[in-house]
């Protein structure tokens, strides 16, 4: 299965594993890796210190290649910055910034630059600044966001349909059939994060890889747009959030109810009450953790039968 993004990233399927806040260390990014796909490290969530940790054991659990996600709001990144240069990361997935602020340099170590957007107007953005390829990540995804709303079914033509270089979808797609949908829109590869939560490799907290397992439709919701747009699961935590809205709440008080550490709590210790549980609207389709090279064979063998019923099939209108 050869394309411009198995060739850009030299893997075997156009399958990228995403970069996720206390959900995606080494042990994830290596099993993916090594089942034919791109792992990635989430470094949001990591001091500096932990983020090289992980790289050297990433490194010496695989020989193939995987990416570091960099979040460029977070305060450590010209530390991560150094670390990936010394230890010749080869990929590394911008995203919440302007890419023209980091890829020249990160190019300039031959390192491949992707960064993620959630708009047609971003993508241009960041293929003026010299990216490799783009993420376009859709309304349905987990974690942060954009605030427009806008689905990858739509988004993921509309990106297409300005920029030039390979296009990576993003958002709903947990499946080979999902995937398939989103090739077929335009893309050239699709990243999928919350069907990899409900994985042992995960360092994700149980308690979360659970919640994700008995999450239904219609049980998350996007909301803080004044801060920065969240997908989360409805918990006690996010009922708090939804009465200060109906309260009128500024985005003052909505960064005061936020406080500090939400995500850690939730995700990586297990607190289902107060703590921030990020998960996509595909959950509702993941009943089982399943080891990370399971969930790609089943994703990869799902999307060649789909494509092989979609080239035999015939349609008469």
């Amino acid at each position: 299965m050869q394309n411009r993004i198995t060739s850009l990233f030299n893997i075997q399927y156009p399958l990228i594993q995403a970069g996720m806040i206390w959900c995606s260390g080494w042990e994830l990014a290596s099993a993916v890796s090594n089942a034919g796909g791109l792992g990635i490290i989430g470094s949001g969530s990591m001091y500096p210190n932990i983020l090289e940790e992980h790289i050297e054991k990433c490194k010496a659990a695989t020989d193939k290649p995987f990416a570091v996600n960099l979040p460029m709001l977070y305060p450590n990144i010209e530390e991560h910055i150094a670390l990936i240069i010394k230890h010749q990361v080869p990929i590394v997935f911008t995203s919440a910034g302007n890419p023209k602020t980091y890829t020249a340099r990160l190019k300039e170590q031959g390192i491949t630059v992707v960064h993620v957007v959630s708009s047609a107007k971003f993508a241009r953005k960041a293929q003026d600044a010299g990216v490799d390829a783009i993420v376009a990540e859709g309304f349905e995804a987990g974690g942060h966001n954009g605030r427009d709303e806008t689905t990858t079914f739509c988004l993921i033509p509309m990106v297409k349909a300005e920029v030039d270089i390979p296009l990576i979808a993003a958002g709903g797609i947990g499946t080979g059939r999902g995937m398939l949908a989103a090739m077929n829109l335009g893309a050239d590869g699709v990243q999928i994060g919350s069907r990899f939560v409900a994985s042992p490799e995960s360092s994700a907290h149980q308690n979360f890889k659970q919640v994700v397992l008995d999450t239904e439709e219609g049980d998350t919701m996007l909301t803080l747009k004044e801060l920065t747009p969240v997908r989360l699961v409805k918990n006690a935590f996010y009922n708090q959030v939804h009465e200060a809205y109906e309260k009128g709440a500024s985005a003052e008080e909505l960064n005061a109810l936020l406080g500090r550490g939400r995500a850690k709590k939730g995700m990586f210790e297990g607190d289902l009450t107060e703590g921030e549980l990020e998960i996509g609207q595909v959950a509702g389709l993941i009943h089982e953790i399943k080891p990370a090279a399971e969930i790609v064979q089943e994703i990869i063998t799902e999307f060649k039968q789909a494509l092989a019923e979609q080239t035999t099939a015939k349609y008469t209108f």
